[in-house]
């Protein structure tokens, strides 16, 4: 019941006037907290170690972050880009503009998890993960949940018939399956 209240709190989109933000941990040396977020939808459970920050902290550091990553050169604001010239030079081809450097096309990742708390881990997944790059326009993502058992004693005719079952009906590839050795 606690979680999901913490959970709650940090949905808020006026989580500065009633609520808090989370933060993943507290950094001493450099006097401010690490993984700082508030007003979204975040997965916790029970066993997460994350702190609860008052919300006139924590929005004092978010606006220090904010200035410092404004700040350019000493004044605030986003460098404009180099003016390119349109017009060709007398005697020579016309100058190249900057080039930006090409965007990344493609993401993989594999991540081991818990036997014994896929759920939440899955979940994480599609938080923290799945959704930002599903939330891209024109993205295609595949999932994939790949599941390697050994088993030293054998599975008994129950286990193999109930995972077989159970494979088929959750429409596992026809590759999937039990083998001897």
């Amino acid at each position: 019941m606690l979680v999901n209240a913490i959970r709650s709190g940090l949905a808020l989109l006026t989580w500065e006037q009633d609520a808090f933000a989370y933060a993943e941990s507290y950094d001493e040396s450099a006097a401010r907290y690490r993984g700082l977020q508030s007003g979204m939808q975040l997965t916790l459970t029970a066993e997460d170690a994350g702190l609860l920050v008052k919300a006139d902290i924590a929005r004092s550091q978010l606006d220090q972050e904010t200035a410092a990553a404004t700040t350019v050169g000493g004044r605030t604001g986003t460098p404009s880009p180099a003016p390119v010239s349109e017009k060709p030079r007398p005697g020579g081809p016309a100058p190249a503009g900057p080039t930006a450097p090409p965007k990344p096309r493609r993401y993989h990742g594999t991540v081991s998890l818990d036997p014994a708390r896929v759920g939440r881990d899955a979940s994480r997944i599609a938080d923290e993960v799945v959704t930002h790059l599903a939330g891209l326009v024109g993205a295609t993502v595949r999932v994939t949940l790949e599941i390697e058992a050994d088993i030293p004693e054998g599975a008994s005719e129950n286990v193999v018939r109930t995972v077989t079952e159970n494979g088929r009906t959750l429409k596992f590839t026809a590759n999937s399956g039990f083998e001897t050795e």
